[in-house]
């Protein structure tokens, strides 16, 4: 017998129970959707847990007043670690005055970041400790049934608490699409130009997929542009998606090309790797399944992008230890060694097509000066934004070479960068010298 479901309740026929999923639907996402392959494996009982267990969360959120920071299963259900969200930002911050036989003020934010960087599924010891450094106790939500502790269930309920939450990330890679000259456009030719682009993300995205080149692509809008991010995490998330944005802006390139008037955007664009806040924004009265991310990665990519010249591409100086493919391996990349892991493993993309003609190769570098025997030093800009903030920087170029057509050459030279056209930054070092 195969469970069966109804949205809006219905009348139950022979042995099959209908599940009111109302609550879920209205969550600005339809749940059952994003999560079906988990839900599919749940029983129509467990099911009928998760349902409640969703209405008892919206319930303890509190229209966003709260963070639910962690959970633990118990014997009438689960139990659930809530703490106010200014709490959570005063610990973090460090604010919080402590008594002597208390962690200190840096030890508490310490922990509090680590509770933020992790899973939300504690056990009963991790419970108690964090309940008593946050000083509120557990709050009990009784279910119909106990939990099974079924991979899949597991798995949903940490979804599901994680949307009542905010996530701290140590190390994303997030790119940034920034539309030359968006203000002064005309409001049909901005909303002209921001579905070209997101058009762009879309397509780079598909071709992606037909690689079997997995991205769990994520965007967010700036208004005259978008952040875009790999839901997963590691080394291999970073780089496929340093390779989707490649091909954003060879698609973007393509377009200027044949496009007439102002309807395909000019580009500027930054890569960076560092750390954020990941939550999820509410639409209407709940938050909704899709994060947004904000924090220094966010921050320092805006004001990189803001320095840039147009077509240019930006790539920060970072220095990431970052989950490998192997389980429990770190590596460690600083940008240059993430180009170079990049530019070895792009051969994936080999045979992809692009307006019609197979990709033959592509070679993604960071630009210097030649140094006359066939070798290439490394530039590294710095850059001063608005605040008079310093950024360190690299110039960045894609080539993309195709069957039966022109080359498709992104970024710009780094010659422009020298003399009376270095208007966006000044350099700073020259770092060993590194063929491309």
């Amino acid at each position: 017998m195969s469970d069966t479901s109804t949205k809006n309740g219905g009348a139950n026929t022979g042995r099959h129970r209908i599940i009111d999923t109302t609550y879920l639907s209205l969550t600005g996402q339809d749940l059952w959707g994003d999560l079906n392959s988990d839900l599919d494996t749940l029983s129509l009982s467990e099911r009928s847990n998760i349902v409640e267990l969703d209405r008892e969360l919206h319930s303890h959120w509190a229209l966003g007043r709260n963070f639910l920071l962690g959970w633990c299963g118990h014997a009438a259900g689960l139990q659930l670690l809530i703490v106010p969200h200014y709490t959570v930002a005063n610990y973090a911050l460090g604010g919080i005055a402590t008594a002597p036989e208390t962690p200190t003020n840096d030890d508490a934010a310490n922990f509090v970041m680590g509770m933020l960087s992790r899973k939300r599924q504690f056990n009963t010891r991790q419970m108690e400790t964090a309940s008593r450094l946050m000083g509120v106790g557990p709050t009990l939500i009784a279910l119909r049934q106990p939990l099974t502790g079924s991979p899949a269930e597991t798995r949903v309920i940490e979804k599901l608490v994680t949307r009542y939450g905010v996530r701290y990330v140590q190390n994303r890679a997030v790119a940034l699409f920034d539309i030359v000259g968006f203000s002064l456009l005309s409001p049909f030719e901005q909303m002209t130009q921001l579905n070209s682009l997101s058009y762009s993300l879309n397509s780079a995205h598909s071709k992606m997929l037909d690689k079997k080149v997995n991205v769990r692509f994520a965007r967010s809008s700036t208004g005259d542009g978008f952040y875009i991010w790999n839901r997963d995490l590691g080394v291999s998330a970073n780089t496929n998606l340093y390779h989707l944005m490649h091909l954003v802006l060879a698609d973007n390139a393509i377009a200027r090309r044949k496009a007439h008037n102002r309807t395909v955007p000019l580009l500027r664009t930054a890569f960076h790797v560092g750390s954020c806040y990941e939550f999820h924004q509410a639409e209407g009265l709940n938050p909704t399944v899709f994060s947004d991310i904000v924090g220094d990665v966010t921050i320092d990519l805006a004001r990189m992008v803001d320095r840039a010249l147009p077509g240019q591409v930006l790539v920060g100086d970072f220095q990431a230890a970052l989950p490998g493919d192997s389980p429990d391996t770190r590596v460690e990349l600083d940008s240059v060694a993430f180009i170079d892991f990049a530019q070895h493993n792009l051969s994936q993309l080999n045979g992809l097509v692009l307006s019609g003609e197979a990709i033959q190769s592509i070679k993604c570098y960071l630009t210097g000066e030649a140094s006359g025997d066939g070798q290439f030093s490394i530039r590294k800009l710095s850059i001063e934004d608005k605040h008079g903030l310093s950024h360190l920087v690299f110039n960045a170029k894609i080539n993309i070479y195709r069957d039966h057509a022109e080359p498709i050459l992104l970024g710009i030279e780094d010659r422009i960068l020298r003399g009376d056209h270095l208007d966006m930054a000044t350099f700073c070092h020259i770092l060993p010298a590194m063929q491309h």
